[in-house]
Order: structure tokens, then C-alpha cells, then sequence
């Protein structure tokens, strides 16, 4: 099979990429919905044990259960109505039992998934580091809108991501093994300084921890040379798009910005074309 593939010409390859892409964007929009639900409910139970009550008993909710229902008539989804993308376009955006708004973030985030896993695999071709890149895109795929929503970036997510870049790097997938471990150290470590410093200058936090590991888990896939295109472009694409926030969507300045989405969109940036952003810029 994998021989088969790689004989493939590229264009073809990253069309099914494409397609894996939009079926993979599917469930990723099951985790950013109900994976913020799970940890709340986690986080419940935690605190009722603590003060030696009872946890609520509530019914079996993850990923995978219950199955996909409208959430106005809560009529299960079937499969039919659940195919990426087609679906959302043949429904007009409605729910095929009670008409209810289904919102356009899902065929969005499902379109977006489709295109940025056929990009990396005409950029990186089938190979293990294509399949690397593309469960990286898909992660920080899912990172970035659970953070926009929730300001919150999940160690069930971030760490695992980590320790994935540190395996891969293992036969220098991407980095020498001592650039990932350095980068993991030093992704960290670069946020939490800036964390401490405009804590101490302000009394406020300007970001969470769920930043530090995000990045530390870039560094471990791109190695600690691209932490500064990384940082530089985040900072850049967050500058940019806050301000419009601010101005265009009248966004209060008091009102924390994620800055998870910015790390993603910047680690994806690199992970394509970092070492040509720093050979460019003279960096390296």
C-alpha cells in the first residue's frame, strides 16, 4: 500500500490528502466542541471529591458518545447528513428534521483541515515526515479554535504533541534529536519569561501556560533554530489581528486575546517553509 502511494504523482497525492483532510476536519470539530465539555465535567467530579460530595452523575459524554445530534432537536445526525462538507452545502445549513441554523464554522473548519493537509503533503510528499506534518496540522487545528473559544489549551492535547515531535526527531525527522530537546526546553522557557516579566512590571498575566507547552511542543517537532521565526510571526499575525479585532469587531482591550491561534498559524508557516523565512531574513 505504501509503496502504491508513493508512486503516485504529487498533485493526485495531495487531492487524497485533501479528502482525508475534510474527513478528519469532521471529528476534529467533535473534539473543539466537546472536549472543553469533557475537562468542565472532569473538573466538576475533581471538585466534588475534594469537598467530599458525591459527583453529579451525569451520562456517558466523550468523544465518540452520544452520537452526533442536532442541537436544537437533538434528532441524531445519520450519516448521510454527516458527510464533510457536501452535507452542510446539499442542507443549505439547516437541519434536516427541524430546520435549525447549523453553523458555518463546521463545513469552515472541515474546508480549512481539507486544504492545509493537501498543502502539506504536496510540500512534503508521502513520506513519515507528510504523515508527521499532517497529525501536526491537525492538532493545531484543533488547538486553535479551543482556545478562541475557551482561552484554554488542553495538556491531553499539548503534551502529547510534544512527546510526538521528540519520537519523530528520534531518526531527525524534522530536527536533530538535540534541537528538539533544546527546542522543548527552550520554547518553554522563552513564554515563561515573558510571562514572569510582564507579570512583575504589570500584576497581570498576559498569557497561560497552555502557551508555554504549545510552543515547547513546536520546538520539539521544528527544533529550537525555528523558535524565533515561530515567535516573530506569532507576535506579527497577533499584532495585526488583534488590532483589527479592536477596531473592526469593537473588541474591548481589557478582554484577553488567545495567542494559541497565532502560535498555530505561525508553527504551520514554519514547519513549511521556516528555513527558508530564516535564510531570507538572515536569521541563520
Amino acid at each position: 500500500m505504501t509503496d502504491t502511494l508513493a508512486l503516485l504523482p504529487g498533485g493526485t497525492l495531495a487531492v487524497l490528502a485533501g479528502v482525508l483532510g475534510l474527513m478528519v476536519g469532521s471529528f476534529l470539530n467533535v473534539v473543539i466542541h466537546r472536549l472543553p465539555r469533557m475537562m468542565q465535567a472532569q473538573w466538576l467530579a475533581q471538585a466534588a471529591e475534594i469537598e467530599g460530595r458525591e459527583p453529579p452523575e451525569q451520562p456517558p459524554y466523550n468523544l465518540l458518545r452520544p452520537p452526533s445530534q442536532c442541537p436544537g432537536c437533538a434528532k441524531p445526525i445519520g450519516p448521510l447528513q454527516n458527510i464533510p462538507l457536501l452535507s452542510w452545502i446539499a442542507l443549505r445549513g439547516r437541519c434536516a428534521s427541524c430546520g435549525a441554523r447549523i453553523s458555518v464554522r463546521y463545513p469552515l473548519v472541515e474546508a480549512l483541515t481539507g486544504v492545509l493537509s493537501a498543502w502539506v503533503i504536496a510540500r512534503y510528499g508521502w513520506s513519515l515526515a507528510g504523515a508527521g506534518a499532517l497529525v501536526l496540522v491537525w492538532y493545531l487545528v484543533a488547538l486553535s479554535f479551543i482556545d478562541a473559544d475557551t482561552t484554554l489549551l488542553p495538556d491531553s492535547m499539548t503534551l502529547p504533541l510534544l512527546w510526538m515531535g521528540l519520537l519523530l526527531n528520534c531518526s531527525g525527522t524534522f530536527a536533530p534529536l538535540q534541537d528538539a530537546v533544546v527546542g522543548a526546553c527552550a520554547g518553554y522557557l522563552c513564554l515563561w519569561l515573558v510571562y514572569w516579566g510582564f507579570k512583575l512590571a504589570t500584576g497581570r498575566e498576559g498569557m497561560g501556560y497552555g502557551d508555554f507547552k504549545l510552543l515547547a511542543a513546536l520546538g520539539a517537532w521544528l527544533g529550537w533554530k525555528m523558535l524565533l521565526p515561530i515567535v516573530l510571526l506569532s507576535s506579527v499575525a497577533g499584532a495585526v489581528l488583534g488590532i483589527a479585532l479592536i477596531l473592526l469587531a469593537r473588541r474591548g482591550r481589557n478582554i484577553p486575546i488567545p495567542f494559541g491561534p497565532y502560535l498555530a498559524i505561525a508553527g504551520f508557516v514554519t514547519l513549511l517553509y521556516g528555513h527558508e523565512i530564516a535564510a531570507a531574513a538572515g536569521i541563520y
